[in-house]
């Protein structure tokens, strides 16, 4: 065998080694994708400790409903008479009962009440442990920041953020950014005051993290379509 024959060799041998390691990488990280995507359901996606998925959960025969939701501006809105104070219209688990828009970032996602697989691959979730909007207190609603959250760590102060429902609008500001620990439920909890608590995952290219960027958002005003249904004091 010459030398030329022999260095040969060893270039296809070192080529060979190269692919093979190559291989087993590319195998490595399919196989991790979604493994985390699992993983990232399963974890604390609300922080919840009841919204957790587990076997017992009785998901299995979740019944999702969807709502036709109206998302004209208000000032396209003329002929409609809002009211400061109104009827608000409970969700029942599993239901779209918001869509959360800002013109800023282009944003437009349904919002469904509570928390699960399926919901989440149709849009944000909010956690059930949150108040209603209309409520008074922390309104706290997550998404996937590889799916319909892709563009919110995009908000900047002062951006305005409108959740349209089947019986009012709700107008937020933005008022601060947070980074913080899936573990840490500080920005989930209940509040005395109205604010709408926006969260996903920091965005990595393998596998999930357990850093969350989330916005603090304050109410700027609340708009129903029906007034509180007056107590006749029928029956008594």
């Amino acid at each position: 065998m010459t030398e030329k024959q022999s260095k040969n060799n060893i270039i296809w041998i070192f080529t060979g080694i190269f692919l093979l390691i190559l291989c087993i990488a590319v195998s490595i990280a399919v196989l991790i994708t979604p493994y985390e995507k699992a993983k990232s359901y399963l974890n604390i996606i609300f922080m919840d400790q009841n919204m957790r998925i587990t076997p017992s959960s009785g998901l299995d025969g979740l019944v999702i409903k969807e709502n036709e939701i109206e998302t004209t501006p208000v000032s396209n809105n003329s002929e409609q008479q809002f009211y400061s104070e109104g009827e608000i219209i409970r969700p029942s688990f599993g239901e779209q009962y918001a869509i959360l828009t800002c013109e800023d970032i282009s944003l437009s996602v349904p919002v469904y009440w509570g928390s699960s697989p399926e919901l989440l691959e149709l849009g944000a979730c909010q956690s059930s442990s949150s108040v209603v909007l209309g409520e008074t207190g922390n309104v706290v609603i997550d998404a996937h920041v590889n799916t319909f959250f892709a563009d919110l760590p995009k908000l900047e102060t002062g951006n305005q953020v409108i959740i349209y429902t089947t019986y009012g609008i709700f107008t937020y500001e933005v008022a601060e950014q947070v980074t913080f620990a899936n573990t840490n439920k500080k920005y989930v909890l209940p509040t005395e005051t109205d604010q709408l608590t926006l969260y996903t995952c920091e965005a990595q290219v393998l596998g999930t993290s357990s850093t969350r960027i989330g916005f603090i958002c304050n109410l700027v005003s609340k708009q129903f379509y029906n007034p509180v249904q007056a107590n006749t004091g029928e029956g008594e």
